[in-house]
């Protein structure tokens, strides 16, 4: 990804943070110099330093079999913004885009285990609706195996992380404080999280 240096973000524990809370990601492959892409929730936990993601493909969504040993990308991207140039102080000035985005690289490893299966499963009732963990709990042994058989779960230990916070930062502050009070009166949900994170790095 291109990163200018304004822009570049390296604070681990920001990066994990922005991953847990922006899950839904794109797991890209290639095969046969085709791309492919599949949209996933992921968790995401640190294992000695490393950074784990999990997930799990549907059995019947071939693309999980080009994950092991190969270089695998997956991308969380969500708040985004139009930038409009009315911001700005001088009329020189044309539109932009404000954006956080994370491109995580590394090699996939199928979970074959049918325990640890159910502990992935599990992990993202926890982090998505907890209150359909009680649900879960009562649900026969035999259907919730028939439903782990039509998966294929999967993590991935990062190797390369990059992120990458598009937010004004090569305007002045006066400028970026314009920008943040436009996006903070917006009725855009994407919008007020970039005032958000831009009132943040101010």
């Amino acid at each position: 990804m291109y990163i200018p240096k304004k822009n570049l973000q390296t604070n681990k524990k920001q990066i994990v943070e922005f991953i847990q809370r922006f899950s839904f990601g794109t797991i890209i492959t290639s095969k046969n110099n085709v791309p492919i892409a599949t949209h996933l929730p992921f968790l995401i936990s640190e294992n000695e330093g490393d950074i784990i993601l999990t997930s799990h493909f549907s059995k019947a969504n071939k693309q999980w079999k080009d994950i092991e040993d190969k270089n695998v990308l997956v991308i969380f991207s969500e708040p985004h913004a139009y930038i409009s140039p009315k911001n700005y102080g001088k009329e020189l000035n044309v539109p932009t885009w404000n954006y956080i985005s994370v491109h995580a690289y590394g090699k996939g490893k199928i979970i074959t285990d049918l325990e640890k299966t159910f502990e992935l499963l599990e992990g993202t009732i926890e982090n998505f609706e907890v209150a359909y963990k009680q649900q879960w709990n009562k649900l026969p042994l035999g259907f919730k195996t028939k439903m782990a058989n039509g998966i294929v779960a999967f993590e991935i230990k990062v190797s390369e992380i990059q992120a990458k916070e598009k937010l004004s930062q090569n305007k002045t502050k006066k400028e970026q404080k314009n920008i943040i009070d436009s996006l903070s009166n917006s009725g855009t949900y994407n919008e007020k999280l970039i005032a958000d994170y831009m009132r943040k790095n101010l």
